[in-house]
């Protein structure tokens, strides 16, 4: 006999859940932090610099949303210990993690990146993420399951001149997404990851206001710049009950960009 399906609405919903999203004072982490609020999760919201951070946790709650602001290095141990200690006290659970802190402190060809700015992309973008989830994982998931989402790039797809440091992080991030939704699968943990293209916000803004961004953007089959809110659906639906069957996946987000790399290098 056949399950009754579910209501759609209901598979979407995060109500009684906790979620942690790093990376949330703007930009893709905020959108995401936004979504789960409204989806009913508690969410604490995680980033470096401690006014930004309050004013967006701010705006969420204004909204009607129940959020916590901690200020946070995710690239420290103590800091990330401490994440996940005051989600813990304050929600009593710790359902989703969001990965999306990131980092790009080198800006060149391979050729010129230094050992630091190597160190610092992979220390954020890469190291972080897996010892913040395991964090998450130990202290509640691996007895009551849950749900990672790694944001992950384009860029871990296709080179990116200048950018290829920190593409290299992200292509081993979608790595590291599968081999952790392996191995806590049967504990009832799914790691996901998202790929955004070229979305308007801060951090890649020298990319999206270049004239090569420009001509990027325009040939895209969807030819305009994404959104942070672009994003959120995608987040949501690996989050929910709506995506319990997916894991260790990357979902591109990206306007379409991908499928027309594709095409060029069918067509060479």
């Amino acid at each position: 006999m056949s399950e009754s399906p579910a209501d759609v609405r209901q598979s979407l919903s995060l109500a009684g859940q906790a979620a942690l999203v790093t990376g949330a004072s703007r930009g893709i982490g905020l959108a995401i932090a936004r979504a789960l609020t409204q989806a009913g999760a508690a969410v604490v919201m995680a980033a470096r610099k401690a006014p930004g951070l309050e004013a967006a946790a701010a705006e969420l709650a204004a909204a009607g949303g129940r959020v916590l602001a901690v200020a946070a290095n995710v690239s420290r141990d103590q800091d990330r210990r401490r994440l996940v200690e005051r989600a813990l006290a304050w929600a009593s659970r710790l359902d989703i993690l969001v990965n999306n802190a990131g980092a790009n402190p080198s800006y060149g060809p391979l050729a010129e990146v230094q050992e630091a700015a190597w160190d610092k992309v992979f220390a954020v973008n890469l190291k972080a993420s897996l010892f913040l989830s395991q964090l998450a994982y130990r202290a509640w998931m691996a007895q009551h399951g849950g749900a990672i989402l790694n944001v992950s790039s384009l860029a871990a797809y296709v080179p990116t001149a200048r950018i290829n440091a920190y593409s290299v992080t992200k292509a081993a991030l979608n790595h590291l997404t599968a081999c952790l939704a392996s191995e806590w699968g049967p504990q009832g943990v799914r790691v996901n990851a998202i790929a955004p293209g070229l979305v308007q916000t801060s951090f890649s803004q020298a990319l999206w206001e270049s004239p090569e961004g420009r001509r990027r953007i325009q040939s895209n089959p969807l030819p305009r710049v994404g959104r942070p809110q672009d994003l959120a659906g995608a987040a949501l639906l690996l989050l929910s009950p709506a995506g319990s069957f997916i894991t260790g996946q990357c979902l591109i987000v990206d306007g379409g960009e991908i499928i027309k790399e594709c095409g060029q290098r069918g067509a060479a």
